[in-house]
């Protein structure tokens, strides 16, 4: 009989034996242990190994402390960013424990930094409602950090311990203190060394470490911008706590870089004041705040006085807490938080908070029909999400005991009954507002229906619009510009359409372009400065209409990525400040109204020369050009070649515009891809994006001419064509 396998059912089911598998036995097999299993995979605990995984780490400590907070225990949070590279974070709470813990005869501290899914989060009555909850934020950060020091003070001393990869033991720091100091590991037990004497009143945590070099890049830097915006966050949503964010590492680009930067934030108002923080347009209603609660069961493991597990039914309570607002404008600005924990992919409470403002609001819309000229037989007149959210700007945050995340970096509550709790919540509160007698109430709700309706009515009207164009067929393009130069294919990813500033350019760049990909839209002069016009404006507006016709997928909140004519979009202006203007108009449409093709990378601005020197060939040889694109690249050049013995003719030619160049020079330097420079557009920091092009292109005068005067010292006036 031929080798064989005995299935479930009984029967013998003949498999195929081969060296490799004949080899394959339990001793091939490997069991990872404690924080061994987080330095082999640190992605499942941190998501990943960049700058993101770096600040997840600084996260978990932070959290922890945030967490004493929130319980009552502490009132300060000091984060510093230290010169040699390490990360520092204190707290005035209780203090890790420093007794020892029975189980495993170790102290507290060694047990939290050293042991995974251990800590006062796991029904222990430590703590209500808490960001952790794991029990392995402070091991996993440990157990990647090339060095670890916690200080705790407590009972009238400092106690410390230090840790090198989750191993504890001493450090020799008589050379100074880092990573490299000579380290003993504890051989026979370890213990927690005493430091100095402290007031007995005094209490609180101090951990400090360095990220480990071997699991983190070179390139995974901390963020000041984020973790500024997260302090600033957590003040709003703790109010009375205070989080100082000192940075000492004198980076480049940061407000620290000319020497060490302290920034304080304490707020007392709660969601209500980082609701009008986070808001960024003028108001349609005030800024609401309602709150409530729930209760469930649920069936969780469950400590005994013994230290076993057992499975018990617990009673939970969900308190909601949300702050929002509408305002004129229409973007959404929605931030969702579990016990002060930031979840950007939602959850189950983001799922109720959405449905409950869904059905109260259709409901209020259907009492209002008559006044609101809704057809109550026309079903397709029925509000949509996006409706209701356009304009709106929400903080929603619940608080419970031991929340369920979809994974470690807790970005998605999971917890199911919440999702009915937050939405009783906001149809209650909601309700009681559009049914209060208050005149202020009755004003703004009314309001709020009217703007929620046009979004619906606009949405409508843009879906047939839609439909009609979508029914032309490709033969139907006479709504095309007649100015456009097409190009022959049909592959979106190959084509690009350049956006060429004048028409003596957009001579020389049809001889210079590849008709078979390149497409070619001149336009005249400086466009509308779409930042202060209205749409209706801006469609009346001839160049920006024959942009937004030619790229072909619409405008604003109907723009469809995947209806766009084009894979590139560049744009080819002089290099001179009147170009930089235009492109800066040009780029604020794009941003303003078809923002998905910024964010999809498919906007870029062409880099033409400033110069072009000609090299005088010896022995006979041809002359050839040597292009360059400032005037530092300019004296570098010049230097080099006189350095190489190079001659070359004086009158160096200073291109003041693209209709300088002949079609060869164009199509060399700024066209063909195989030699051009193109600089890609990006929204990394979107709103930080958005505060430049208000600044720059907004109504406010006063911002912008104290920009403008802050900066004239650097202003190179030989730019300025004069």
């Amino acid at each position: 009989m031929a080798p064989g396998l005995v299935g479930a059912g009984g029967y013998h089911r003949a498999v195929t034996t081969t060296s490799s598998q004949s080899g394959y036995t339990a001793r091939h097999l490997s069991v990872l242990e404690g924080l061994e299993a987080v330095r082999k995979r640190p992605g499942m605990y941190i998501g990943t190994t960049d700058s993101r995984g770096l600040m997840h780490c600084l996260w978990e400590i932070i959290d922890n402390s945030v967490d004493e907070a929130l319980a009552g225990y502490g009132d300060r949070i000091d984060i510093v960013l230290h010169a040699d590279g390490s990360v520092e974070v204190r707290d005035n709470g209780r203090g890790v424990p420093v007794d020892v813990e029975p189980k495993t005869g170790l102290t507290g501290v060694e047990v939290v930094y050293t042991k995974l899914h251990a800590g006062g989060k796991f029904g222990g009555g430590s703590y209500g409602a808490s960001g952790g909850l794991h029990g392995v934020g402070a091991s996993v950060v440990n157990a990647l950090s090339s060095r670890l020091d916690v200080e705790v003070d407590r009972n009238g001393r400092t106690h410390r311990m230090t840790f090198r990869r989750g191993e504890p033991g001493t450090f020799d720091d008589r050379g100074g203190i880092g990573p490299d100091s000579v380290f003993e590991p504890f051989v026979s037990g370890s213990s927690l060394e005493l430091g100095a004497k402290v007031a007995r009143a005094r209490t609180g945590t101090r951990v400090r470490y360095w990220a480990d070099p071997q699991i983190f890049p070179k390139t995974a830097v901390f963020a000041y911008d984020e973790l500024v915006t997260r302090a600033r966050q957590t003040s709003f949503l703790v109010p009375g706590l205070t989080l100082m964010v000192r940075d000492e590492r004198g980076v480049a680009g940061t407000p620290g870089a000319d020497g060490p930067h302290e920034e304080t934030f304490l707020h007392s108002g709660g969601v209500v004041d980082f609701v009008e923080h986070l808001a960024p347009d003028p108001a349609v209603t005030d800024t609401w705040r309602l709150t409530g609660s729930g209760t469930f069961h649920e069936t969780v493991p469950v400590l005994d006085e013994r230290g076993h597990m057992s499975a018990q039914e617990v009673s939970r309570l969900c308190e909601v807490d949300v702050a929002l607002r509408w305002g004129t404008g229409y973007d959404t600005e929605v931030r969702s938080f579990v016990n002060i924990i930031s979840t950007p992919k939602g959850g189950t409470h983001l799922a109720g908070f959405e449905a409950g403002l869904l059905r109260t609001l259709r409901k209020q819309v259907e009492v209002n029909a008559r006044r609101l000229k809704i057809s109550a037989k026309d079903t397709s007149e029925r509000i949509d999400k996006e409706d209701v959210l356009a304009g709106m700007t929400a903080v929603v945050t619940v608080r419970l005991a031991e929340p369920q995340f979809e994974g470690q970096t807790k970005e998605v509550l999971g917890t199911g009954p919440v999702r009915a709790i937050v939405a009783r919540v906001i149809d209650t509160e909601l309700g009681a507002i559009f049914s209060s007698p208050k005149r202020d109430h009755k004003a703004q709700s009314s309001l709020l229906l009217d703007k929620i309706v046009g979004e619906m009515r606009a949405r409508l009207s843009a879906r047939k619009q839609k439909e009609i164009s979508r029914r032309k067929n490709a033969l139907e393009t006479s709504s095309l510009p007649a100015k456009l130069a097409d190009c022959r294919s049909d592959d979106v990813g190959r084509s690009e359409l350049f956006i060429v500033e004048g028409d003596s350019a957009l001579g020389t760049a049809k001889l210079a372009r590849s008709s078979d990909f390149q497409a070619l839209l001149p336009i005249r002069g400086k466009i509308l400065n779409v930042q202060k016009a209205s749409v209706s404006d801006m469609l009346k507006n001839a160049e920006c209409a024959a942009i937004i016709q030619v790229v072909g997928a619409g405008s604003g909140r109907t723009f469809d990525l995947e209806a766009a004519r084009y894979g590139k979009i560049v744009l080819m202006t002089d290099a001179d400040v009147d170009g930089a203007h235009i492109r800066t108009l040009l780029l604020t449409l794009l941003f303003r109204y078809m923002r998905p093709l910024v964010e999809d990378g498919r906007v870029y601005a062409a880099v033409p020369p400033l110069h072009r020197i000609e090299v005088i060939g010896g022995g006979g040889r041809k002359n050839e050009y040597v292009y360059t694109y400032s005037e530092a690249e300019l004296a570098a050049t010049l230097k080099k070649l006189d350095r190489a013995g190079k001659r070359y003719k004086d009158d160096i030619q200073r291109y003041k515009g693209l209709g300088e160049m002949d079609a060869d020079q164009l199509a060399e330097t700024t066209m063909d891809p195989r030699h051009r420079t193109l600089r890609r557009v990006t929204v990394a920091g979107a709103e930080k994006a958005e505060q430049t092009f208000e600044l720059l292109m907004g109504s406010d005068v006063a911002p912008r001419k104290d920009f403008i005067i802050d900066g004239a010292d650097g202003l190179d006036r030989s730019r300025i064509d004069a």
